[in-house]
This record gives C-alpha cells, sequence and structure tokens, in this order.
C-alpha cells in the first residue's frame, strides 16, 4: 500500500468531516417532541426515531466499516453519501411516524463513515503522534455530535422539524464535492473475500481481551449519555418550559467536553491507560449524582452535562488508543466491534432512558446513569488484567 503523508489539512479534514456526517444521527433528538406533536404520538413512540437511528449506524459499522480494509476508502464515500442524502430528503418529506422512523434508520446505516476516518488517522500516524491523531478527529466527530443538537434545536424551532433533513442533505452534497478532491485515497491490504473479512471479526473479538473489555466500557458509558440527551427534551419541556431551541444550546457545553479530545490523545502517551480510565469513570459517577439532583436547576444541568461529556471524551479516546495499539493490519475491523458495542449500548441508553423517564420522570434517568458508570467501574475493576 501506498503510504500517504498525513498532513494538518488532511487531519482537520478528517476531523471537520466527522464531525459533519456524525452530526446526521443526531439532529433529531431536539425535536423529538416537536415530531411527536406533528404525528399526534407519544413521547415513548417518537423516540423510536432516535432508537433507529442508532441501530442503523451500528449495522452501518457493522456492515460498512470493514470494508476499509478490503476497498478503497474513495469506492465506499460514493455510493454512502449517495445513499445518505436521499434517506435524508425521505426523512423531511416523512408523511408518516413510520417513514421517519425507516429512513432515519437508513440515515444511521449511511452515516457510520466518521469510523472509516479515525482508523485512517490512526494509520498514518507514528506510533509518537498517534494519540494527537485520533484526538484531533474525535474532537471533530464529538463537536458534530454536540454541535448538531445546538443547530436542529434552533432551525426546528424557527423553520420547522423537516427543515433541518433538507439542509443536512445540502451539506452532505457538500462534504463530498470536498472529501472527492481533497481525501487521499487509501488502498487496502486485505484481499480476501468480503465473507472472510466479517469473519475475521469473530477472531478479534474472541482472541483481544482488551478489545472486549473497551467495547464493554464504551457500550455502558453511551448507554448513559443516550438516555440523558434523549430523555432531556422532555425535562426541559416538562420542568421549564422550554423549548427545543434551549435543549439543542446545551450541546454548546458538550462541546467544552469535546475540545478535551486533542488534551487527552497528547497526554494520553505520557500517563497510564488505567489512570485516564479511573478518573474518567469516576467523573462519570460524579456527573450523574449532579444530574440527579438538578431536575429543577439548570446551572446543576450544565454542570452535569460538562463533566459528563469530560468523562465520556476521556474513556473513549483512551479505548481507542488501546484497540488501535495491536493488529494494524486490521484497525478498521477492530474499530467496528467496539463501535458495534458502543451503539448499541447507544441504543439500549435511548429506550431504557425512554421507559425511565415515563416511568419515574428525572429521579429514573438519573438512576439509570449512575447504575451503567458504577458498571463500568465494576467491569474494569474485574477484567483489567485479564
Amino acid at each position: 500500500m501506498k503510504q500517504v503523508t498525513l498532513s494538518n489539512q488532511v487531519l482537520y479534514l478528517l476531523s471537520i468531516s466527522a464531525g459533519l456526517v456524525v452530526a446526521n444521527l443526531y439532529y433529531n433528538q431536539p425535536l423529538l417532541h416537536q415530531i411527536s406533536v406533528s404525528f399526534n404520538v407519544s413521547e415513548p413512540e417518537v423516540s423510536n426515531v432516535a432508537l433507529f437511528t442508532q441501530l442503523g449506524y451500528a449495522l452501518g459499522l457493522l456492515f460498512i466499516i470493514p470494508l476499509g480494509d478490503k476497498v478503497s476508502n474513495k469506492k465506499i464515500l460514493r455510493l454512502d453519501f449517495l445513499i445518505v442524502v436521499i434517506a435524508l430528503l425521505i426523512a423531511g418529506l416523512a408523511n408518516s411516524l413510520l417513514v421517519l422512523i425507516l429512513s432515519s434508520f437508513i440515515v444511521g446505516f449511511t452515516s457510520a463513515l466518521p469510523q472509516l476516518f479515525v482508523p485512517m488517522a490512526a494509520q498514518l500516524s507514528d506510533d509518537e503522534n498517534r494519540g494527537r491523531a485520533i484526538g484531533i478527529v474525535m474532537s471533530g466527530l464529538l463537536i458534530g455530535i454536540l454541535g448538531s443538537r445546538v443547530i436542529s434545536g434552533f432551525v426546528g424551532e424557527q423553520f420547522g422539524w423537516r427543515v433541518m433533513f433538507y439542509a443536512a442533505a445540502g451539506m452532505m452534497i457538500i462534504l463530498f464535492v470536498i472529501l472527492k478532491y481533497k481525501l487521499p485515497t487509501i488502498e487496502p491490504v486485505f484481499k480476501g473475500s468480503y465473507a472472510s473479512l466479517m469473519k475475521s471479526l469473530y477472531h478479534y473479538f474472541k482472541t483481544d481481551a482488551s478489545l472486549r473489555l473497551a467495547t464493554l466500557r464504551g457500550g455502558l458509558a453511551f448507554a448513559g449519555l443516550s438516555a440523558f440527551w434523549t430523555t432531556l427534551v422532555f425535562l426541559m419541556q416538562d420542568s421549564f418550559g422550554y423549548g427545543s431551541t434551549i435543549t439543542g444550546a446545551f450541546g454548546i457545553l458538550g462541546i467544552v467536553g469535546a475540545l478535551a479530545a486533542t488534551f487527552v490523545g497528547k497526554i494520553s502517551n505520557t500517563v497510564s491507560n488505567n489512570l485516564v480510565i479511573m478518573v474518567a469513570i469516576l467523573l462519570l459517577i460524579v456527573s450523574w449524582i449532579v444530574l440527579l439532583f438538578s431536575g429543577n436547576s439548570l446551572v446543576g444541568l450544565m454542570i452535569g452535562i460538562l463533566l459528563v461529556d469530560l468523562g465520556i471524551q476521556a474513556l473513549h479516546i483512551t479505548n481507542q488508543k488501546i484497540i488501535f495499539s495491536k493488529s494494524p493490519e486490521a484497525r478498521n475491523r477492530v474499530n467496528t466491534i467496539y463501535m458495534v458495542g458502543f451503539f448499541i449500548g447507544g441504543a439500549f441508553g435511548t429506550v431504557a432512558g425512554a421507559l425511565a423517564w415515563e416511568n419515574y420522570k428525572w429521579l429514573g434517568v438519573s438512576a439509570l446513569g449512575i447504575i451503567l458508570s458504577v458498571l463500568i467501574l465494576i467491569v474494569h475493576l474485574i477484567f483489567r488484567k485479564i
């Protein structure tokens, strides 16, 4: 394979692209209340829009991202961007909740591309700069996740929820044109069949205990975060009477935590992985305790969001640094395993969060977050030396 130098221009293009594409997954979350009113459905029913988006993303990770070890990245981009643009347009035109759910599933499936960019950055970096490169791309990705809520909250309240999907389709068209001409072509080394490529996923999962543990830590952490963001729009409406604009604006606070990605990446070569992980888990536990007592406090919610996003970021970056340090010939596949587990956790958190809200309101959601964070601590302490 021809070696391509990872210039700062390419690195930041990967970072920005990751953020713009992954944003497609989260535009719907601040809009759930508007969508429920539009289709006259309940809050648990409309939460299926977010659920199926995340399930689609998990399956996209499973079936698309391993191709990064077999097929040229440019070939993957061409087909994927075409489908995601069509799916976003259908979502905007949806005349029923079912059509919106199905199109959201396809949006999620085709928005898995950022997880090609992270292994690409790791592959093109040397050992000394790998943590920094992963951190920068992950900063872009997480800023996209969090910033998407700010944008969609404002657009939804000012122009209606459908306009957000049309705008997202337009952004994907522009981004594809830029990537077509600026992104370097990466030719993979795997020469086997697609079936053997997929079969190898089980091999890496079975033989790499550190990969299994990182996947479990990441999945549990993202379950808590998804439960929070899925139900925050309901809390803001119920406790404060705020609409999607204010709910989405809370994403700005999360961006502060996401910016820590670059810092975490830089220090990851000088501080032990276990220390970073332990600090991250403790941050998550503390953040959920703060959120537990902040159902009627905007200041408390702000503090809790800052802490939970910082904890997630530190844990996620360290998990990826660990899994990318092994099997350099299969970084897309090990990233597939990790991220599928990560977003299966997110899908679980969306469902569990909606049920917790329906039955116990914010107390139930916060208790769920605490339980999940404590579980991360328990499994880490039990299995980290295996």
